[in-house]
């Protein structure tokens, strides 16, 4: 027997199926990371690809020996394959009023599709969608 989340927490990259918390799991792993969200945006090659969103424990700055810290925990507990498009780093992720993070909005910010981010009523800090959207530019900038 194995057990498998919900659907859309499952990426196929490649041919291969990942799920997100596994990823999640492995990114918190790093002393650095306080939180983390993946979800996946299209890939021409792979299909999909993975974008993290990370907050990072306080005093500690991001950087791209940083980025290359969490590829490198990634590759060695699932696999070469599991490697970020890229990393966004936060100050915190946008969660419901209850804490429930809110994973339709991360995916709708790494994959550009601005107009259609449905309801955010329930964001405990609307003004985090601006910022993440800056710090989304920035990191599939660099």
């Amino acid at each position: 027997y194995w057990l498998m989340g919900r659907i859309d927490d499952v990426v196929n990259i490649a041919g291969h199926r990942l799920g997100t918390a596994e990823v999640e799991s492995a990114l918190v792993e790093h002393e650095a990371v306080a939180e983390a969200a993946v979800v996946p945006i299209p890939d021409e090659l792979k299909g999909q690809a993975l974008v993290a969103f990370v907050t990072l424990v306080d005093g500690v700055e991001p950087s791209e020996t940083l980025q290359g810290e969490l590829n490198e925990i990634l590759r060695r507990e699932i696999g070469p394959i599991a490697k970020l498009k890229y990393a966004v780093f936060t100050r915190s992720l946008p969660k419901t009023r209850s804490g429930k993070i809110m994973r339709r909005i991360l995916r709708k910010i790494a994959e550009q599709d601005l107009d259609n981010l449905g309801d955010t009523s329930t964001l405990a800090d609307p003004q985090l969608v601006e910022d993440l959207l800056k710090a989304c530019k920035q990191a599939q900038e660099s």
